[in-house]
């Protein structure tokens, strides 16, 4: 078959495509009104606070569902976009015009990412609205009293639920990766979390090795390590606490270390379809 020079307009199609596929699909649309529901209720839960301070709390909260949610959206919207062209055929029929595999998959990517985006933005938005709220009402109670009306810096915020996107893009990345050679969507959605699990803990397992002295447990922590992207790197739930600056630039280097997972898993993931019998 004539190799074709790659296309970003055959990718930027094929990502449209998908993200009307992605629009049409209910589960997605639980997902993302589930998270809404428990981000904009979370006021009602803030007695459950544990002696952690109410805004604190909220923010805690409303970042543990995104992450929560998101996860699941990404690993499920990145399988079933990719299976239903598989299932319903219309992989083979595109993939028969002058498509390369590597636009297909980095159009999938981008749908994905762009609905995670999306996802990360109108919960973060909803998060900041609660919280500027409550915050107003906590200034307007403790009038007179010497109360921090700015206890919460929203711009690091806004960086936090930008951080949480790029940490699920990793993972979406990781996922087609999987269902770049696996047989079933049930598989990849399996084998999705299961990454997502090693990639929160990797930390702990490096620590373990380091304490235990033994070369073949930390060979196999750097390993994976070097395998695997360590997902504390993207909390940024202590943003609105830290130094701004510091915050900035760690930000910075967690984009630069998204990208470069991103790039590669990408990499094997075109490489890994290439040799996919479709």
């Amino acid at each position: 078959m004539k190799a074709h020079a790659f296309s970003w307009s055959r990718v930027a199609l094929i990502g449209g495509n998908t993200l009307r596929e992605a629009g049409r699909q209910r589960a997605f649309h639980f997902i993302a009104w589930l998270a809404l529901a428990l981000v904009a209720g979370a006021q009602g839960l803030r007695d459950f606070n544990f002696g952690a301070s109410e805004l604190r709390f909220l923010a805690d909260f409303g970042f543990g569902a995104l992450a929560f949610f998101g996860a699941a959206l990404a690993i499920a919207a990145t399988s079933q976009l990719f299976f239903s062209e598989i299932e319903h055929r219309t992989v083979q029929t595109l993939l028969a015009r002058p498509v390369a595999r590597s636009e297909f998959l980095l159009g999938k990517f981008i749908a994905v990412a762009t609905v995670l985006a999306g996802f990360c933005t109108v919960l973060t938005l909803l998060l900041m609205a609660v919280l500027g709220s409550r915050e107003w009402m906590l200034a307007r109670e403790a009038s007179g009293t010497g109360w921090d009306a700015s206890a919460m810096n929203y711009g690091l915020l806004a960086a936090a639920g930008f951080a949480q996107w790029l940490k699920l893009a990793v993972l979406a990345a990781f996922t087609l990766l999987v269902a770049s050679f696996a047989r079933t969507p049930l598989f990849t959605v399996g084998m999705g979390f299961f990454i997502l699990v090693i990639c929160h803990l990797q930390y702990l397992a490096q620590d373990a090795a380091a304490r235990s002295g033994a070369p073949v447990g930390r060979a196999m922590a750097a390993v994976v390590a070097w395998v695997f992207p360590n997902f504390q790197a993207f909390d940024f739930t202590t943003a609105w606490s830290a130094d701004e600056g510091t915050t900035w630039i760690r930000l910075v280097r967690v984009t630069l270390y998204a990208a470069g997972y991103v790039s590669v898993t990408l990499a094997l993931a075109a490489y890994s379809f290439r040799r996919r019998e479709i």
